[in-house]
């Protein structure tokens, strides 16, 4: 009777975990883990949708810097499903510490314009972005300026920007590159270094507060912060962005530079199924309306509404350079802020 009963505890205890597993099993089949560097805020109307739409739930984790070589630390054990993150730098910095693996979707090919992925499937763009201009509503006149402009001694003492080695300006001037050449680009970035009012600093947000404070006539800065700043609950942003127009500048032959938000599939990626499923729905109507609306970013996707604010500022026409161009001459560039000692 005793060894019965034994047995019988026995049977149950190993059902009992072979339900806890078979529960465990069930929730992993359920999960998708997002390593980003975007605000959780900005990304989570899109997740929330995800999740609502497959059932899948979304785990992220925000770090701001350093994210490729926490996932290259991490290895083959390495949670990381999705990388979700800004500016192409990133991206192909995460294809270049090999933590990112090659997806093939027609999905994805189908949206996403060629100049806007990686060759190869390692990463994908799903939003844009221009740098564009920021010129002051009380003392500029001008509603078209060229890229080569900005070396123009007209400007002399009256361009704010921030760092020239940040990410966005790297870009930037990598796109010069590419246009000019680079004896030429080097030549553009002292002519636009000798018309700075002040030493390189902040965020783009503050190059506005700098024009509304009169330091300066004209700065550098993405399009999404100008609608951040307009539509936030914050009223001393609102004022920043209340004092500038946004012109679209263009390249002599070319059009705006354009960056892209975009995501990576992890190259160890533990649910690869429901990673894929997450790339392409965030090429869908749905995601991309919602991504336009809550980060103020033009849509990858032809024919989504735009933003209104965003739209308010002209019709893009976006430079003909591919990101991966650019991303190869960022190097060159960031070699180039150096050499000319833009931010000293």
């Amino acid at each position: 009777m005793a060894l019965t009963t034994k047995f019988a505890r026995t049977l149950l205890l190993g059902a009992a975990a072979l339900g806890t597993l078979a529960g465990s099993a069930q929730a992993a089949d359920q999960a998708l883990n997002i390593y980003t560097t975007r605000e959780p805020g900005l990304i989570k109307p899109v997740l929330d949708e995800f999740t609502k739409e497959t059932g899948i739930k979304v785990n992220t984790i925000f770090i701001n810097n350093g994210l490729e070589e926490r996932i290259r630390t991490e290895g083959e054990n390495s949670p990381a499903d999705i990388i979700l993150t800004v500016d192409i730098g990133r991206l192909a910095a995460a294809k270049d510490y090999g933590v990112t693996q090659a997806v093939k979707s027609e999905a994805l090919e189908k949206v996403i314009p060629t100049a806007y992925r990686d060759p190869e499937g390692h990463w994908f763009g799903i939003a844009l972005r221009g740098r564009v201009v920021y010129a002051s509503k009380e003392r500029v006149k001008q509603d078209k300026i060229t890229y080569e402009e900005l070396a123009d001694p007209k400007w002399k003492g009256k361009i704010c920007i921030r760092s020239g080695q940040h990410l966005y300006n790297v870009s930037l001037i990598a796109a010069a590159i590419a246009h000019m050449g680079e004896a030429k680009a080097e030549e553009w970035l002292k002519g636009v270094k000798a018309n700075l009012a002040k030493k390189p600093s902040g965020g783009d947000r503050e190059q506005a507060k700098d024009i509304l404070a009169g330091v300066c006539d004209i700065a550098v800065g993405n399009t999404y912060y100008v609608s951040l700043m307009l539509n936030g609950k914050d009223e001393e942003q609102k004022k920043w962005g209340e004092a500038i127009n946004v012109i679209l500048p263009t390249f002599q032959g070319g059009g705006t530079h354009v960056n892209v938000s975009g995501l990576a599939l992890a190259k160890h990626a533990p649910n690869k199924a429901n990673a894929v499923k997450f790339m392409e729905f965030m090429v869908s109507d749905d995601s991309q309306r919602i991504h336009a609306e809550a980060n103020s970013e033009y849509p990858i996707k032809a024919g989504i509404k735009i933003h209104p604010t965003i739209a308010s500022f002209g019709e893009l026409k976006a430079d003909n350079v591919a990101i991966a161009e650019i991303a190869k001459l960022r190097k060159k560039a960031s070699e180039l802020v150096d050499k000319v000692g833009f931010d000293q």
